[in-house]
């Protein structure tokens, strides 16, 4: 049985680019996909409380996992490493269609898996580091973070923080972060984004 996964950490993430590679992915090797599992949920989130532990679960030896990329699994090293340990000991071959591999109950498998997990442990550590250090950088220059006092709007602050707020997403800051950071909602600081930076919705 051959099954996909689907992961995004917020409703507004689109699904459709994953499905595409992955149908593609398929359709390059003559597999046929028997059930697709989506989920709208933090990488961070441990699988346990996932619908993708329910799934680990089902599957069995000579079962198919194909996601679009490792990450989609988890957002830890130590949680990719369980999740591909555990394909491997119950003989689940698992294609992370991103990476062009599959993993299998060898050495070579656990040696890649071991390899992308830290892979992607060390992106998530360095994107909070750089969010570290540019808000110390502009914390150095006299910038107030954060909401200021006063009866200043919510609308209002964001847009004086226009500049900001774009460098911070170009930097991959959270949108849920940066709105936290303004002491905004998170649907005041989407609505925001629709209005004056509709690329970045």
């Amino acid at each position: 049985m051959v099954i996909a996964y689907l992961r995004v950490s917020t409703e507004r993430q689109l699904l459709e680019n994953q499905k595409n590679e992955i149908e593609l992915f398929a359709r390059a090797r003559g597999l046929q996909i028997r059930s697709w599992l989506t989920e709208k949920v933090s990488g961070t989130a441990s699988a346990k409380d996932r619908k993708l532990n329910g799934l680990l679960r089902q599957l069995k030896a000579g079962d198919v996992l194909i996601v679009s990329e490792i990450s989609r699994l988890s957002r830890t090293m130590l949680e990719i490493m369980s999740i591909l340990h555990l394909c491997i000991r119950k003989q689940i071959v698992l294609y992370s269609v991103k990476e062009g591999y599959a993993f299998e109950n060898n050495m070579t498998s656990k040696i890649m898996g071991f390899a992308f997990g830290m892979a992607a442990e060390i992106e998530r550590n360095l994107i909070s580091a750089r969010t570290r250090e540019a808000l110390a950088y502009r914390k150095a220059q006299g910038v107030v973070l954060g909401r200021p006092k006063g009866s200043c709007t919510r609308k209002k602050l964001l847009e004086e923080h226009d500049s900001e707020i774009r460098e911070l997403l170009r930097e991959g800051v959270r949108k849920t972060d940066i709105a936290r950071r303004f002491g905004v909602s998170k649907a005041t600081f989407y609505a925001f984004l629709k209005e004056s930076l509709p690329e970045r919705k």
